[in-house]
């Protein structure tokens, strides 16, 4: 915990308030006396260093009992609990008490003490007071809803930032089911076939997998480590389709230890694979170029689709789970675009990595 953020209870009370709050009233209040020092300077000469002293101390001593008084008591137990009528008539009560106190004593300093030098009628000491009274007070209620309000904003990103984390974890979740389930299906055809490959297959699973269970679970990867998975994952593809699909990955990327959160590329290519390679025969083809200038990544994965395969994919996990994640890790980053053509589907991924 940061040391400002640290609570101590309040004297006669059973309210914490952190450091940081402590702080900021306690400057707040040096300045306020620093303003009567200068005020009230001219006092030393006229009257004496004693009179001084209790004007400024007094002043500033009754000022902080009415405020905090004001803050800790009225504030919330009145108007937070919408008794307003009271709330109104306890300020205007404490404000009154604090008048007759200073004023009495103004009344006499000045009438008796320092001279001429400033009107002692009662009524404009009376006057004078409450009006500094009422502003002093306004800039402590005002001090004290800035810091609430603060305090409520961090609070607010802090719960924010939790529950977007909570959500991207989520997602990310259920990608690891989704894509083993996919590649269960390619290892069971395979094994249909009584092929070769299959051994061959589970070794690069094995790999797949393992950066599924340690690098993934990073905020984020290297991109050439996301960039080799997707190439592992389109290796797996060709060995399914053995040949008798045209498949081309073309990667113009040099990376330059960027990074990217992991598995977004991966749900285009399943994608591509699942709803246009998986539902053709000797005619499918699948083309992915991914390419990078700076800090700018653009991916285009385009396949060729029957003409008679419904274009809307079952389920859509892979795509609806990708929109979200770019949402929550790349807000006005990014852009996805998936357009139908005659006979191909494409898919258009830009991220601003940095």
């Amino acid at each position: 915990m940061d040391l400002l953020d640290r609570t101590f209870k309040l004297p006669f009370s059973n309210r914490g308030v952190s450091l940081k709050y402590a702080l900021v009233h306690g400057a707040y209040w040096v300045l306020i006396t620093g303003f009567f020092i200068y005020e009230k300077k001219y006092l030393i000469q006229k009257a004496n260093l004693p009179y001084f002293i209790i004007c400024v101390a007094g002043r500033v001593g009754l000022l902080i009992g009415i405020a905090y008084l004001n803050l800790q008591y009225f504030l919330p137990r009145f108007l937070l609990k919408k008794r307003y009528g009271v709330y109104f008539a306890a300020v205007i009560f404490s404000v009154l008490g604090y008048l007759i106190v200073q004023s009495l004593f103004d009344y006499y300093l000045y009438g008796y003490v320092v001279g001429p030098l400033r009107d002692s009628r009662l009524l404009g000491t009376l006057s004078y007071n409450f009006f500094s009274t009422l502003w002093y007070l306004g800039l402590m209620l005002a001090l004290k809803l800035s810091l609430d309000w603060y305090g409520q904003q961090l609070l607010i990103q802090k719960i924010t930032v939790e529950k977007l984390n909570a959500e991207v974890d989520f997602l990310r979740a259920q990608i690891n089911p989704h894509f083993l389930f996919n590649i269960l299906n390619n290892l069971y055809a395979l094994t249909l076939k009584k092929s070769e490959m299959a051994p061959e297959v589970v070794l690069k699973l094995a790999d797949l997998m393992e950066y599924m269970l340690y690098d993934s679970t990073a905020e984020k990867v290297l991109l050439e480590k996301e960039v080799a998975y997707l190439r592992h994952y389109f290796e797996l593809e060709q060995l399914r389709f053995n040949g008798h699909s045209a498949m081309h990955l073309n990667i113009n990327a040099n990376c330059n230890g960027q990074e990217i959160a992991p598995l977004l590329l991966l749900p285009l290519v399943e994608n591509a694979s699942k709803h246009g390679l998986s539902t053709q025969n000797e005619n499918g083809w699948l083309n992915v170029n991914i390419d990078l200038h700076q800090s700018t990544l653009t991916v285009v994965v385009e396949n060729a689709i029957a003409p008679a395969v419904s274009r809307k994919s079952k389920g859509g996990i892979g795509l609806g789970n990708l929109r979200k994640r770019l949402e929550l890790l790349y807000p006005a980053r990014h852009s996805l675009n998936l357009e139908n053509k005659t006979d191909s589907f494409l898919a258009r991924l830009v991220i601003e990595l940095a």
